[in-house]
């Protein structure tokens, strides 16, 4: 299969852009007040199908470990994080703590953006032309006091359901990674999710692993955040709004295939799905180790629950996603 895929017109990202957002906008699907966008999908009774799917107990946590030997390179501010201690063994060794009767504590505090490791992108985070999520006004939805409407907040109640793992890394790639640059279509996904003998559809939380993240913690960090990666290609607009996925996450830093498939672009992919589809986006999941057992059971769904930290006003949020097979 071709690493590449043809888009419209490489030179025209704005008009590419336009009529993507526009042939796949949900704006007013859920009705004008909606903050949930595509998590509408996954509503009780796929919850319970999601459940059903527990039949070892055997959970993995698909969450990068959140320490100072993170991917960031202070990309707009974007640091890794810092975890200092308040209180120690030592300080309650010395006495120096004021407790009575003995006892003793530690307790500590970690400083970090939002979105630095494992995450979900929250609605508030993308704009297209100016328009958040459901067509309001950028600067209405999010200020300095943060997202007043789309907050991650919304969503923490209702991200667990039928996961599935689309290993495009393992199927279509080399020794189970894609090249940097390797733009995923909805060709490579099919034929994934055929491959595994699985089915995609409404409320669905999909993980499409690349190998990305397994190739950075063996040769290094390097470009891991910011830099080429594999992705989903632009193309994939059409099946990421047909499909009514809930949500979809990948071990990449960006989501999308890097460098963008258009000449001086940034992230176009990102501009269609979130403000216009009202997609649930998440980047930097550790998907390896779950790859392995699936491969290993040749089952592909399991239950997933991933809730986002409740931020009041967040744009986005870490997370520390557990898959139960």
């Amino acid at each position: 299969m071709s690493d590449r895929t043809t888009v419209p017109d490489a030179k025209d990202a704005e008009g590419a852009i336009d009529e993507a957002a526009k042939t796949y906008s949900n704006w007013g699907r859920w009705g004008e007040d909606d903050v949930l966008g595509t998590l509408n999908f996954l509503d009780a009774e796929k919850r319970r199908e999601g459940a059903a799917l527990v039949r070892e107990g055997v959970s993995f946590s698909l969450s990068q470990r959140f320490d100072m030997n993170g991917p960031q390179k202070g990309w707009r501010r974007r640091t890794n994080p810092v975890h200092t201690m308040l209180d120690t063994g030592t300080d309650a060794a010395l006495g120096n703590q004021g407790f009575p009767h003995g006892i003793g504590g530690a307790d500590d505090v970690i400083a970090m953006p939002l979105q630095c490791s494992t995450q979900w992108d929250g609605l508030g985070h993308i704009f297209d032309h100016g328009k958040a999520w459901n067509g309001r006004a950028a600067e209405k939805v999010v200020t300095s006091d943060g997202d007043l409407v789309t907050g991650i907040e919304h969503m923490a109640p209702y991200v667990a359901g039928r996961g599935v793992l689309l290993d495009v890394g393992r199927i279509v790639g080399q020794g189970g990674e894609l090249p940097d640059g390797f733009a995923i279509t909805e060709e490579h996904l099919t034929a994934t999710a055929e491959a595994h003998g699985v089915t995609v559809g409404r409320g669905d939380l999909v993980l499409v692993r690349t190998g990305r993240l397994a190739r950075a913690r063996r040769d290094g960090w390097g470009e891991y955040a910011g830099g080429p990666s594999p992705g989903l290609s632009f193309t994939t607009a059409g099946w990421l709004h047909g499909s009514e996925i809930a949500g979809i996450a990948t071990d990449t830093w960006g989501f999308e295939v890097r460098p963008n498939e258009f000449e001086n672009a940034f992230q176009p992919l990102h501009q269609v799905a979130i403000p216009n589809i009202g997609l649930l986006i998440g980047e930097m999941w550790d998907l390896d180790a779950l790859a392995e057992h699936c491969a290993a059971d040749g089952r592909y769904e399991f239950w997933l629950t991933a809730a986002p930290l409740p931020i009041t006003g967040a744009v986005g949020s870490p997370v520390n996603p557990i898959a139960v097979k």
